[in-house]
């Protein structure tokens, strides 16, 4: 894994040999997934997670890993889980302004009844990417939204 070191905050690198093991983990995860099996996957993607170093805040591969784990709960319907994986992943590089992220935890945050912080995620989601990103999305978010942004058809 090279450095960017034209980012505007330098992140480290994970050491190629576990870097590799971690996408053949998730390589495994995203199958047992394919195949609805997601307990399999999550355990794979926390396996993968788990070679990260510390701080693992400090790496992005923990924010896409973090987000795929909380996508994962948020499909078997685990929202509790859900949501204590995407608000860690909040706190990695470039998943503030992500939409998918901010999505994702706003429609756990939905599920478990705390809607002002639904809002608030949901609400970052279609700033950022407008009507598209709740297209493939259960419709119920996005009326969500249509309820507190006035300008929303």
């Amino acid at each position: 894994m090279n450095s960017s070191k034209d980012s505007p905050k330098y992140y480290p690198d994970i050491d190629d040999n576990i870097y590799s093991r971690m996408l053949e983990l998730c390589r495994q995860g995203d199958a047992y997934a394919e195949h609805k099996e997601f307990a399999k996957a999550i355990e794979s993607y926390h396996q993968a997670f788990d070679l990260i170093p510390e701080p693992f805040e400090a790496y992005t591969a923990s924010t896409w890993l973090l987000t795929t784990i909380g996508e994962s709960y948020l499909l078997m319907s685990d929202y509790e889980n859900a949501s204590h994986a995407l608000q860690e992943a909040m706190y990695c590089p470039n998943a503030i302004g992500n939409p998918y992220v901010h999505l994702k935890l706003g429609q756990a945050q939905f599920e478990l009844g705390d809607f002002e912080g639904a809002k608030d995620e949901l609400a970052r989601a279609y700033i950022i990417e407008g009507k598209e990103i709740f297209e493939n999305e259960d419709s119920k978010y996005y009326e969500y939204v249509k309820t507190f942004i006035p300008e929303v058809e």
